[in-house]
């Protein structure tokens, strides 16, 4: 039986069509509660991401060595070992990172040795594992007709697209940060401009609006809070704000920190600059919501052609053609 046949078998389509619907369910009474236990665990990774990164700066600050030993004591989340002997068995931060790779980790909320480690062996595990799953499957399960060669190029070819797999998860959910960011970024701007105004230093400010933005986003809750740290044990403080912007990956957050870090190199007002920025970022956000309402249109021709068109053709001529046939 060839594969085509094997797919159009009633038994084959009421599994799958059984399998997504189970999927479907368990996925809409577990997103909830997944949501839920993520941003726990979220505000647990922050609260140690500080703790963490203030012994770091306190052991580099006293011996160089030492801050070395102690990141690695401190940092309680290391991959387990036979991931971290696989990536360095076959070199594998040569073939896969580039000078990016850390930078969209940290974009996707992922920090430290242990998630390039995770991630590194998942770029070279993920095409193998495809590939021999393609193969069993093609070869032992639905051979059909076809001659073994054919089913090896077919599992070749699903290897290749689980080496893009990982890659693809992790553009996601970077997409899926930075949007989240982005929508609650220009209220978090208007909070910080009101902190500093009431006479906050920005160090202050920044963590107040961590604290107050957290139900709208608690990713950009945790990059502040991060941010707040920074400020407080690095020596320059333009490394954290340059920090927050490379972390986020967004222009509108880099064009504020730019701001900030100009504003504590010349001597110039802060507020003066939040207030500057928070105008653009609300401006921003108005451009961008005509933008979609300008779009609108041309997105609703093909539904209304296809779907209202024919039902006011049928509800305008349906009365002359019952009276016609009626005569």
């Amino acid at each position: 039986m060839s594969l085509a046949d094997q797919i159009v078998r009633p038994e084959f389509l009421t599994a799958v069509f059984a399998a997504i619907s189970a999927a479907a369910i368990v996925f809409t009474f577990g997103a909830h509660l997944a949501e839920r236990i993520e941003r726990k665990d979220r505000m647990k990774r922050v609260a140690t991401e500080r703790e963490q990164m203030r012994a770091r700066e306190m052991a580099r600050l006293r011996n160089q060595e030492a801050a070395k030993a102690q990141g690695r004591n401190i940092r309680g989340a290391e991959s387990k070992t036979y991931m971290k002997d696989v990536v360095d068995r076959f070199s594998l931060q040569k073939a896969f990172m580039d000078e990016h790779t850390v930078d969209r980790l940290a974009q996707s909320g992922q920090r430290g040795q242990a998630a390039l480690t995770r991630h590194l062996f998942m770029r070279f595990v993920s095409p193998i594992v495809l590939f021999v799953l393609a193969a069993v499957y093609l070869l032992l399960i639905i051979p059909g007709d076809r001659p073994p060669f054919l089913n090896m190029i077919y599992a070749m070819g699903v290897g290749l697209v689980g080496a893009y797999l990982p890659v693809l998860l992790l553009r996601n959910r970077i997409d899926k940060r930075q949007a989240s960011i982005k929508k609650a970024w220009p209220d978090a701007l208007d909070l910080m401009l009101l902190c500093v105004e009431a006479g906050m230093s920005i160090e202050h400010a920044i963590k107040r609006v961590a604290k107050e933005i957290g139900l709208q986003s608690p990713e950009l809750a945790e990059e502040l809070t991060l941010t707040t740290a920074e400020l407080s044990f690095l020596e320059d403080r333009t490394r954290a704000f340059e920090n927050l912007g490379r972390r986020t990956g967004l222009d509108g957050v880099r064009s504020v920190m730019t701001a900030l870090i100009q504003a504590d190199r010349y001597g110039t007002s802060v507020g003066q600059a939040l207030r500057v920025m928070a105008v653009e970022g609300r401006d921003q956000r108005m451009m961008e919501a005509e933008k979609k309402a300008a779009a609108l249109p041309p997105k609703m021709t093909v539904p209304l052609i296809l779907f209202f068109l024919p039902v006011l053709f049928i509800v305008i001529m349906a009365p002359a053609i019952i009276t016609a046939m009626s005569l």
